[in-house]
C-alpha cells in the first residue's frame, strides 16, 4: 500500500476545444504507474463511491486515478447531451491520461451505469493506451437493455433518471425555480404526471426515448455501444446484479465478447440491485458472502493487465455467479445452459381467486381450461421489487398474489433442491378484448408458512395479432437454489405499475390524456390441451 498525495485538479481540452476537468489521485512515490480512469456525469467528487471504494484506496494500490466530469457536467465546459460526445471525448481523455506525469502509458477504466457506458464508448475507437475496461451494469443495445424491455418502456427507472439529470442541469444553470420543482418531483415522482419534464426539461433525452418506441429506429442504432464495438477486442471484466435493471446489457455484452474475443472476458454477477452492492437487497439478507468483492477483484484484474503481474486470474473459470438461497459464489466455464426443466400451467378456472386453483406441473394436462384476468386502470397491479421497480430486490409478496387481477400457478413442494441458473421463459397462450395489452410474469419461491418471495420477472408489451403463437416472456436471468419443501409460483398480471407504464388498451399511458382514455382490459389465458401455457427453466446439477 502506498501513501496517497492530496487530490489535484487538472484540465484537458477536447479536439473541438472544450475544457474537461478531472481530479487526480497519485501514489506518494517515485516511478511510473498505470492510470485508472472514470468518466462520469454526477460531479466528480462522488466518484461512484455509492458502490466502489474511494479513489484514494485505488491510488494506494499503486495507480494514478483520474475521475473526470464529462462534457457539460460538474465544472467541465460544453453542453451535456446523453452519450452523444462520449466516443470522441473518451478517446481524447484516454490519450491525455496516458501522457500524465508518472504515467506508464497504460490506461484502464472502471465504473458502473453511465460510468460503465463511457468505458464502452471510449473503447470504440481502439485507442492504443486503453488496455482493459471493467464495465458494470451497462446497456449494450440501448433499446433492449436500457430504455425498453419486451417492447415496454422502463417507466420508473427512466423517469427517475431523467429527473435526476434534469435537476442537475438546472443546478448548473443556477435556475432556482426549475431546480426546486424538479428536486421536489424527484422526492415524490409524478408518476401520472410526467408532463413536468416537458415543461421543465424540454431538452431531456426522455422525450426522444419515448418518441422512438421501436427497436429498429435509427436513433437507437446511432447511440448504442453495440454498433461501435464489433471489432473491439479488449480484456473486459463484466459486472452485474441479479436485480439490476440493466443486467440484460451486461449479459449481452459478455456473451458477444466471449463468443468472438481473443482476450480474456470474465463475468461476475452478485445478488445486487443497481445500488448499493451488499448483503441486503429489499427484504432479503444474502449473508456475508454477498458483500461486494468488486474492488479487490478489479485491482487483481488491473494488476494482471496493466502491471503484467501474474495474479493467477487466467487459470480460473471466467464466470462467477452468486447463487441466492445457498448464498455462495459458484464458478462456471461459460453461461451455456446445462439442462432445461418444463412446468406446465393448469387451472380449475379460479387462479385469480384461489391459490389452490392454478398449478405448475411437470406433466402436461390433457384438459383444456382457461383463466380470465381483468386489468382495471383505476387500480393497476403495483410493482414490488424485482429488477425494474424502485426499490428493487426481493420482497414478500403473498398479499399481492391474493389480488383478483393476478393469476397464480403454484407447484407442489419440491422433493429435492432445485438449482436455477440462467434464463427463465414463460410461454403463455392468451387473448385480449382490446387491440393492445401487457403481460407481466413473476417467478417466486413459496415457503411452507405461506410467505412468497420474488426471484425474477419479465414483461412484454403486446399487440393483438391473428396468429395463435404464445406470448413469450423472457424473465431476467437468475441463479438461485430453491430449497426442498418449498414450491415455485408463476404470477401473471396485465400491469406492473409504475415499473412499466399502464396499457390503455390501445398503447401505453405516458401522460394524463392517455390515462383519461385507458380501458379495462380482459385477458383469457389458456392452460392444458392445445393451449399449453408453460414455464421453461434453466437448471443445473451442482458438482
Amino acid at each position: 500500500m502506498f501513501k496517497v498525495l492530496p487530490k489535484q485538479t487538472a484540465s484537458m481540452h477536447t479536439r473541438d476545444g472544450v475544457r474537461l476537468d478531472a481530479d487526480i489521485y497519485r501514489p506518494d512515490a517515485q516511478g511510473k504507474f498505470p492510470v485508472l480512469l472514470m468518466r462520469q456525469p454526477y460531479g466528480r467528487a462522488i466518484a461512484s463511491t455509492v458502490v466502489y471504494a474511494h479513489p484514494t484506496w485505488y491510488a494506494a494500490q499503486g495507480y494514478i486515478v483520474v475521475i473526470q466530469d464529462v462534457r457539460g457536467r460538474g465544472t467541465s465546459e460544453g453542453e451535456f447531451k446523453l452519450f452523444v460526445h462520449e466516443i470522441t471525448d473518451g478517446e481524447d481523455t484516454v490519450n491525455w491520461a496516458a501522457n500524465l506525469p508518472q504515467s506508464n502509458g497504460k490506461v484502464g477504466m472502471y465504473g458502473f451505469s453511465y460510468q460503465g457506458m463511457t468505458q464502452l464508448y471510449a473503447a470504440a475507437t481502439k485507442p492504443s493506451a486503453l488496455q482493459t475496461i471493467c464495465p458494470a451494469m451497462i446497456g449494450y443495445d440501448l433499446y433492449t437493455d436500457w430504455a425498453y424491455e419486451g417492447g415496454a418502456f422502463c417507466y420508473q427507472t427512466n423517469l427517475a433518471w431523467a429527473i435526476q439529470l434534469a435537476t442537475e442541469t438546472a443546478r448548473l444553470r443556477q435556475d432556482k425555480a426549475t431546480y426546486q420543482a424538479l428536486f421536489a418531483a424527484a422526492r415524490n415522482l409524478p408518476l401520472t404526471n410526467p408532463e413536468i419534464l416537458q415543461t421543465l426539461a424540454p431538452d431531456s433525452f426522455y422525450h426522444d426515448w419515448l418518441a422512438n418506441s421501436q427497436a429498429d429506429a435509427n436513433y437507437w442504432q446511432e447511440l448504442s455501444p453495440k454498433r461501435y464495438l464489433q471489432t473491439v477486442d479488449l480484456p473486459m471484466f463484466h459486472i452485474g446484479g441479479w436485480f439490476d435493471t440493466y443486467l440484460r446489457g451486461t449479459l449481452h455484452l459478455y456473451q458477444d465478447m466471449a463468443a468472438r474475443s481473443h482476450t480474456p472476458q470474465h463475468l461476475l454477477v452478485g445478488p445486487w440491485a443497481h445500488l448499493p452492492w451488499g448483503r441486503k437487497v429489499g427484504n432479503a439478507d444474502f449473508g456475508a458472502n454477498a458483500a461486494s468483492p468488486v474492488d479487490r477483484m478489479q485491482i487483481r484484474w488491473f494488476d494482471q493487465f496493466l502491471k503484467g503481474v501474474d495474479t493467477g486470474l487466467l487459470k480460473e473459470q471466467p464466470v462467477c455467479l452468486f447463487e441466492m438461497g445457498s448464498n455462495i459464489w459458484r464458478s462456471f466455464p461459460n453461461l451455456k445452459t446445462q439442462s432445461q426443466k418444463f412446468y406446465y400451467l393448469s387451472t380449475t378456472g379460479l387462479a385469480s381467486i384461489r391459490e389452490d386453483s392454478g398449478k405448475l406441473s411437470t406433466e402436461r394436462s390433457a384438459t383444456s381450461t382457461t383463466d380470465v384476468l381483468v386489468h382495471d386502470p383505476w387500480r393497476p397491479v403495483p410493482a414490488l421489487g424485482g429488477h425494474a421497480a424502485i426499490p428493487a430486490g426481493v420482497f414478500e409478496r403473498s398479499h399481492l398474489d391474493l389480488r383478483s387481477d393476478i393469476l397464480t400457478y403454484t407447484s407442489e413442494p419440491l422433493k429435492a433442491d432445485l438449482h436455477l441458473v440462467g434464463n427463465a421463459i414463460a410461454q403463455i397462450f392468451c387473448s385480449a378484448d382490446q387491440p393492445s395489452y401487457d403481460l407481466c410474469a413473476i417467478l417466486s419461491e413459496v415457503h411452507p408458512d405461506g410467505q412468497v418471495y420474488n426471484l425474477t420477472q419479465g414483461y412484454v408489451h403486446c399487440r393483438v395479432g391473428t396468429n395463435s403463437a404464445p406470448v413469450k416472456i423472457q424473465l431476467q436471468a437468475t441463479c438461485a437454489r430453491i430449497s426442498q419443501g418449498n414450491a415455485l409460483r408463476l404470477s401473471l398480471s396485465a400491469a406492473c405499475f409504475p415499473a412499466y407504464p399502464m396499457n390503455s388498451g390501445n398503447g401505453v399511458v405516458i401522460n394524463s390524456e392517455g390515462l383519461l382514455n385507458a380501458q379495462i382490459i380482459t385477458l383469457t389465458v389458456s392452460c392444458g390441451g392445445e393451449g399449453n401455457s408453460q414455464l421453461l427453466l434453466s437448471v443445473m446439477t451442482p458438482s
